[in-house]
Order: structure tokens, then C-alpha cells, then sequence
């Protein structure tokens, strides 16, 4: 007895359906099951972090403050403590836990991976800061260490994130830094240099932001009451509530130590067919655009000057190590020289 065309049809049908949910890898269940699995994947990370962060700020490590700086319920957390003592990645005593060796390890590379990616976003993406925290909270998770290692080779080792913040080597340690305070204890007149902001809350790092201050520059305590810490670098003046200064931090710089000597300029300044020797790339300059500077050879003590002007003022034309490199101005600002001195070879 022949099988009717249109129970083939339906039997083809119900095939193609089963299919679609039980094709391995690629069907919808499996699709489930990998994103059940990430999202597992991206709590226990970020439980890493704010595991690292609470240890950072010297703060005990319970599941109520894990709690709280995840934004989880109790049960919640305590199921997830529970699965990450599991995985081996943190051991407790009595209300007390801290991160195994394991966890540990996790936690850099989670760590490592996020900071590289706002050094990209910032430095080539060119996002506006305030927006790449949450950028590169996306992208961190999941991540392999040798698609860190090749995004941190890519981006020319850097050493801080856009924030201050140390960047993890391939072993997992952080590069030292120098001391810092809160620019709310330093002292009027105290000069400093600006090592770290804070990105959170975000509205506090947008008005940070908004005022003009960067990581790198080069301030000093004019007024201190408390209402208002006054800043200035010289050139202007930066007025700042205690409750936002409490998120700078800064490195002291001594009386009388200029951040960078007074005959040093950006090579933008640099007179048509003059001589400098580059003294240094500026610290704002990071993932791949130091890179390409350092592949040009635009390394201290290489002797540059311009030779080809544009009718529209850029890019401007450098004869480096026997060869002509256009730069726009933008790049050229990162590039700090030393004009020749009048006559000198």
C-alpha cells in the first residue's frame, strides 16, 4: 500500500523539525545548552572580579558583599559560591572565603582580558571612554589565553589600561606601580601626577572626564576646602566636589622635578626644517599606534625632522632613519622631541 504524498510531506516536516532541535553543535537545543553554559561562565567570572576588587579594597570576603557587588539575591549567590568551591576556584572558612591558586589565575586573565580591551576600544576604536567599560565587559568572557596573549601582542604590550590601571602580564601578575594617593589627602601646593580614575559610579568618571582631567597629566593643589579641591596645570584651572576628587588618584611629583624639561615639545611644534631627537612617546600613545611608532623606528634618541609641509597643514611629511613618514597631527602630539640646538649637528 503506497503512503499517501502528504503523510511523506508531514514525515519530512517532522524530520526537519527534530532536526533543527537535535542537530549536534548546531541545533537549537545544543545552542541552548552553549549559552546556559556561557552565562554559567560569565557569573563565575564575574564573581572573579569582584572577588579580586573586594581583596584589593581590603574588605572580608562574604557572601553578603559578593552579593551586593553583583547585584544577586542570597540563594543566588550562595549557589554560585557553592559551584565555584566545586570548580576548586575559591575555599571557605566558616563565612570567610578566598580565591584558591586556580581561581586566582582565572580571575587575571578575566582581568587581563578586560583592560586590553579598553586599551583597544579607547586607543583605536576610538570610543568615548565613558562607553568602554561596558564594551569590554562584553567581550572579556570567554575568552582563550591565546587570544589574549595575540590582542596583547597586537596592541604592543601595554602596560595600563585607559584608566590607570595595571595591565596583567602572560603570567598573571600585575606590573608594579608607583605610590599613589587620593588627591583628597594631598596638601595644597603639593604637586602630582595624575595616576589613576576611577570608573565607577559613572556618573562620577563622566564629570571627571567632562572637566578635563586625563591619567598622565601633571597638576597641582591650588585650593583645598571643604567644599572644593582647586587643580591646576598651568595652563588652566579645574575645580572638583570632595565626593568626585575622592576618585582621582595621584603620584607625587617633587618640587621643582618638572614632569618633562621646557626644551622638549611635541613633534607638531617642530619648525619646518629643523632637527629634535626623540625623547619619548607620550604616555596617552598605546596599542597599536605605539606600535607602529616603534616599527618606524620613533624611538628615543632617533634623530627626525620635517621636511614636506601640507597646503592643508597635514599630514606632514618626516625624514626618520633615511626615510619620509607622513603623520597627522594628532600622532605627531604623542611624540616628544628635543629641537637641535641652533648650529649643532
Amino acid at each position: 500500500m503506497a503512503i499517501p504524498p502528504t503523510t511523506i510531506f508531514w514525515i519530512l516536516i517532522a524530520l526537519l523539525a527534530l532536526l533543527f532541535v537535535f542537530w549536534p553543535k548546531a541545533g537549537l537545543l545544543a545552542r541552548y545548552r552553549a549559552g546556559q553554559k556561557a552565562a554559567a561562565r560569565q557569573q563565575v567570572e564575574d564573581a572573579l572580579k569582584s572577588i579580586f576588587n573586594l581583596q584589593q579594597e581590603k574588605q572580608e570576603l562574604t557572601e553578603a558583599r559578593l552579593a551586593a557587588a553583583l547585584g544577586f539575591s542570597p540563594a543566588k549567590t550562595t549557589a554560585l559560591v557553592q559551584r565555584m568551591r566545586d570548580q576548586d576556584l575559591i575555599e571557605q572558612v566558616g563565612p570567610i572565603f578566598s580565591m584558591t591558586e586556580t581561581g586566582q589565575r582565572w580571575a587575571m586573565h578575566v582581568i587581563r582580558a578586560h583592560r586590553l580591551w579598553e586599551r583597544y576600544l579607547a586607543d583605536e576604536a576610538r570610543m568615548p571612554l565613558p562607553k568602554i567599560h561596558q564594551f569590554a565587559h562584553q567581550r572579556e568572557h570567554g575568552m582563550t589565553p591565546q587570544e589574549v596573549n595575540d590582542l596583547d601582542a597586537a596592541l604592543g604590550h601595554p602596560l595600563f589600561d585607559p584608566h590607570g590601571d595595571p595591565i596583567p602580564n602572560a603570567e598573571g601578575r600585575l606590573r608594579e606601580q608607583a605610590s599613589a594617593h587620593p588627591l583628597t589627602e594631598m596638601q595644597v601646593g603639593a604637586l602630582g601626577k595624575i595616576t589613576h580614575l576611577e570608573d565607577e559610579p559613572p556618573l562620577a568618571y563622566a564629570q571627571l572626564l567632562a572637566i578635563g582631567l586625563s591619567v598622565g597629566q601633571v597638576v597641582s593643589v591650588l585650593t583645598r576646602t571643604p567644599d572644593k579641591i582647586v587643580l591646576s596645570d598651568g595652563e588652566g584651572e579645574y575645580t572638583l566636589a570632595p565626593a568626585i576628587a575622592a576618585n582621582v588618584s595621584m603620584s607625587t611629583v617633587e618640587e621643582g622635578q618638572p614632569a618633562r624639561e621646557e626644551s622638549v615639545v611635541p613633534l607638531s611644534q617642530l619648525k619646518s626644517q629643523s632637527a629634535a631627537e626623540i625623547v619619548a612617546l607620550d604616555e596617552a600613545c598605546q596599542g597599536f599606534t605605539r606600535r607602529r611608532f616603534l616599527d618606524l623606528g620613533l624611538t628615543p634618541g632617533t634623530k627626525i625632522s620635517p621636511e614636506l609641509d601640507n597646503a592643508f597643514r597635514e599630514p606632514r611629511a618626516y625624514r626618520v632613519r633615511g626615510t619620509l613618514i607622513a603623520l597627522r597631527n594628532n600622532q605627531a602630539d604623542m611624540i616628544w622631541v628635543r629641537p637641535a640646538v641652533s648650529g649643532s649637528n
